[in-house]
């Protein structure tokens, strides 16, 4: 019976073996694939179409009833006036609202007092038409806007237009794996993956001329830049 065991044993041994030798060889051939990967970033540069506009209004009173008061009648003619001017109410949004405590400023060693209450109560809204800017804001202020917090242009197609960025990215990552092939005697072969990173937001760079047509706040819309950047792995021949 030993015989007979010992037949069997080297039969499976070298069925194993023969079953272990394709996967040996194909881990070699991974092993020995060369491949060469970079990350490049691309550009495009566009003129803002739109612009966001924070503003609201500050009213101070000797109650929190009376703050509330003075600031909800103010805002409620501000967002009146906007729309009698031509904003949409869409575009308008109720962008924060608090109230708080108004405190003295008290002697050394004495806890601070509260003598009165502010209330603040800011709207964003869109101007679709960068031609209306300079007027928009000059009738915030008409209107009792008394706090003006942000102006950010923007580029409504910016996703689109990030396409040209895009391929500018691919571009200058091929351009600099073709350099680094070169150096080490290879060539580039085919692409075995791309990934994209995390786009940077717009960037304005402001550029003379570019002015908005308005009658009495000057607006400089200038230039955004879209970013985007890849990484791309190709083969080696």
């Amino acid at each position: 019976m030993r015989p007979r065991s010992r037949l069997l044993s080297a039969s499976v041994l070298g069925v194993v073996t023969a079953l272990c030798l394709p996967l040996s060889v194909k881990a070699q051939e991974i092993r020995m694939e060369r491949t060469i990967t970079v990350s490049a970033t691309g550009q495009a540069v566009a003129v803002p179409d739109m612009a966001r506009v924070q503003s609201g209004v500050v009213a101070e009173a000797a109650s929190a009833r009376e703050a509330l008061s003075a600031n909800s009648a103010a805002m409620e003619k501000l967002i009146a006036g906007l729309k009698q001017n031509g904003v949409d109410g869409k575009d308008i949004q109720t962008a924060s609202f608090r109230l708080e405590p108004r405190y003295t400023n008290p002697r050394e060693g004495r806890p601070p007092v509260i003598d009165g209450y502010r209330a603040v109560n800011q709207v964003e809204v869109a101007v679709r038409d960068l031609d209306k800017l300079g007027l928009i804001l000059d009738q915030l202020v008409t209107l009792g806007a008394n706090q003006m917090n942000g102006l950010n242009f923007e580029v409504s197609a910016a996703e689109t237009l990030r396409d040209e960025a895009r391929k500018d990215a691919i571009a200058n990552a091929k351009r600099r794996a073709d350099l680094f092939a070169a150096a080490a005697g290879a060539k580039v072969g085919q692409v075995i993956s791309i990934s994209e990173g995390s786009a940077n937001p717009p960037q304005p760079r402001f550029a003379a001329g570019r002015a908005a047509a308005m009658e009495s706040v000057p607006v400089e819309r200038g230039t955004e830049t879209l970013e985007a950047s890849v990484t791309v792995t190709w083969a080696l021949d």
